[in-house]
Formats: C-alpha cells, structure tokens, sequence
C-alpha cells in the first residue's frame, strides 16, 4: 500500500466516528432537513421512505461514502497537497465531502462545482495548496436549502477543528 493509500485509509478511520456522530443513524428511511430519503449515516443513494438496514449495512454505506469523498479528494486536489496532510485534516475534508457531495452545475453546490459552474473556494486553496485557508471555509456552509441549520454549524466547527489541529 502506498502512502496516499495509507494516509487515506488512515483518513477515513478518523473520519467515520464523526460522520457518525453528526449524521445520527437511523435504521429507518426518514426525510432528511432538507426533503431527501436518507438512511443509517445519512445515506441517500437509492433510497426510498420505508426502507430498513441493518447496523452491518450502515456501517459498509458510510464506508462506501467514505470511499467515495476520498476518491473525489484525491481527482481534484494535487498528489504533493494530499501528501502534505495528516490524516486529521484530510479526515475533515472527506466528512464535509460525504455530507455536501461534489456538487454540480446547475444542481447544487458542493466540494467541486458550485450551481453557477465554477469550482468551490475551498477547493481552489487546496489546489493552490493553501490548506489553513480551505480550512477557513468549513464554517461557510451551514445552510441547507437556503435555511442555517445548527447541526451543521455545529458539525462544521468540529470539522474546522479537527482541519486545524495538525497545521
């Protein structure tokens, strides 16, 4: 296993017990804040109201998600960025990236592309490798569909917090 992959891997233990925490899971389908079915850890893909798991299921959905967020990481941002992390910071950036996704033109904004088609402030600093300031922009997106809601103020403080500790 090469370092990015360890580093990722490590990254993703970190990440799970927050993702956990400030996602809450539900065995259950239920209506997220802002509409969506979601399931266990958050997770919304193909899901459907009156939908079950069980805690085996939800325990590989947030390990998938997981994957996913570090995949779209490791697309965008430079291999010398990545490698400059440790895995608290790069944990913070898959949570944030789980729960936002990547985004999409036209659709909504996320870690990559922001509804007008550009790329995300967060992410032009981690391509420029300025880590402190992608950082800085966690509290910036507190809102969901156009409503401030505390659990993601809260969710994004701790993740600025564990973004920081290691810089």
């Amino acid at each position: 296993m090469g370092n990015k992959a360890r580093l990722l891997a490590a990254a993703i233990l970190v990440a799970t017990p927050v993702v956990g925490k400030y996602e809450g899971r539900n065995l259950v389908a239920y209506l997220d804040p802002i509409g969506k079915p979601t399931i266990c850890d958050g997770w919304t893909h193909g899901v459907r109201l009156g939908d079950r798991a069980t805690p085996a299921q939800c325990d590989a959905y947030t390990r998938q998600g997981l994957e996913d967020a570090a995949a779209i990481f490791s697309r965008w941002v430079p291999l010398h960025v990545i490698d400059s992390l440790s895995p608290e910071t790069l944990a913070a950036f898959l949570s944030f990236i789980y729960n936002v996704g990547p985004g999409g033109r036209d659709v909504k904004d996320g870690f990559v592309w922001l509804k007008n088609g550009g790329h995300s402030t967060m992410l032009r600093h981690l391509q420029a490798g300025r880590v402190a300031e992608a950082c800085a922009q966690l509290p910036n997106w507190v809102s969901a569909a156009g409503k401030k809601l505390g659990g993601l103020v809260r969710r994004r403080a701790a993740e600025r917090q564990l973004c920081e500790a290691s810089l």
